[in-house]
């Protein structure tokens, strides 16, 4: 019954920029904890950002390149990606849960988007 939406995605230059969003849907009522992962071919999953105690956090790989936000709607985040770099390219996804235990932590979450594809070539 929860269903876990990403866009955004796309092929861009080094440098440039995007901007992805998420939106889930799930029982009414219900507030979604949520964050950003990202998986390149042959890496592990990792964690990209979220917001944990009302604060915006982030993987030493994107601090001061990325930010998280809040969308209007409740259960939606966006991710503005700035100065992409080739190491960027991975598939983007959007995680939540409504109490993670550990918010880097992919473990933490139950509800998965399908993903969105960001490639960064020149």
């Amino acid at each position: 019954q929860v269903q876990v939406v990403e866009s955004g995605g796309g092929l861009v230059r080094p440098g440039d920029s995007l901007r992805l969003s998420c939106a889930v849907s799930g029982r009414a009522g219900s507030r979604y904890f949520m964050a950003w992962f990202r998986q390149a071919p042959g890496k592990e999953r990792e964690f990209v950002a979220t917001f944990n105690w009302g604060v915006d956090r982030y993987g030493p790989s994107v601090k001061g390149r990325f930010t998280i936000s809040r969308g209007d709607a409740i259960n939606t985040v966006h991710l503005q990606m700035n100065s992409l770099r080739p190491e960027d390219t991975a598939v983007y996804y959007c995680a939540a849960d409504e109490k993670p235990y550990e918010y880097y932590s992919s473990n933490s979450y139950d509800y998965w988007g399908q993903g969105t594809q960001v490639t960064v070539s020149s």
